[in-house]
């Protein structure tokens, strides 16, 4: 299936009717929780994905006893997304270190505000201020921008065309594993990427942010502005857009030392 032949963010979202829509080492470990660690971690996914990917990140943090949960958004409304965040928030027994990759960035910003999240982590994501939303952020994209291979709306919802998935969101990510994430996309709602922020949580939370390197959804020098913008402790890394599948290590290392990072 070919994609449709527009040449920006911009054009894909005229179709909608919208404006556009632009826009270290492992921490030292600690197998119990420390009076500055944060034992639970919530991880919330982005678009056209679901919480499966978050797998290898799982498991690394639960092996040094964190107390890991995933939050499955249906992506259908910010309003939804944030919904089902807060359902998972609620079940934590204390403090929580709340992450969000890509669109999950503006879902984590708005459910950050509950008042059990004490630290963000954005991981290669959308971290939105009050009244943005991913709409916004990418309505002026930079010219030259890799153009993400998104279909036209079906339905209210987007889908990206699947032989096109893994160059733009998992580059780096093994061929049997981004033919099975192309074939496994999780419709994302026009809704969701119009959802504003009504407050962020990072103006009032510390934030930490790991720009992925080589990502063809989220230009890094966006991600870069956005996290210089909201003070947030930056790392770096290789990696496509799906880095948290790509190098789960990095990924990590940066909720691991926001987790215990000094109050």
């Amino acid at each position: 299936m070919q994609s449709y032949p527009f040449s920006s963010w911009r054009h894909i979202f005229s179709v909608l009717g919208f404006a556009s829509l632009a826009l270290g080492a492992m921490a030292p470990s600690a197998g119990a929780a420390t009076p500055d660690r944060v034992n639970n971690v919530v991880l919330v996914h982005g678009g056209f994905v679901d919480g499966g990917g978050w797998e290898a990140v799982y498991k690394l943090l639960a092996a040094k006893g964190y107390n890991v949960s995933i939050v499955q958004n249906p992506t259908t409304s910010l309003a939804a997304d944030v919904a089902a965040t807060k359902a998972v928030l609620d079940a934590q027994n204390g403090p929580v270190v709340l992450v969000g990759h890509s669109y999950g960035g503006v879902v984590i910003t708005e459910a950050g505000n509950d008042p059990k999240v004490t630290r963000l982590v954005y991981i290669a994501a959308f971290q939105a201020d009050k009244g943005e939303s991913v709409q916004k952020l990418t309505s002026n994209p930079a010219p030259g921008a890799p153009v993400p291979p998104i279909l036209p709306p079906v339905n209210g919802f987007l889908m990206l065309d699947k032989g096109k998935f893994a160059a733009s969101f998992a580059g780096d990510v093994k061929h049997d594993r981004a033919a099975f994430m192309a074939n496994a996309q999780v419709p994302w709602g026009v809704e969701a990427l119009a959802g504003e922020v009504t407050t962020a949580s990072w103006r009032t939370k510390p934030s930490w942010y790991l720009v992925a390197k080589d990502d063809k959804m989220i230009p890094p020098d966006i991600q870069r502005m956005m996290s210089k913008r909201s003070g947030a402790t930056v790392a770096e890394s290789p990696g496509s857009h799906a880095v948290y599948e790509s190098r789960p290590e990095a990924v990590a290392s940066l909720i691991e030392k926001a987790a215990t990072a000094k109050k």
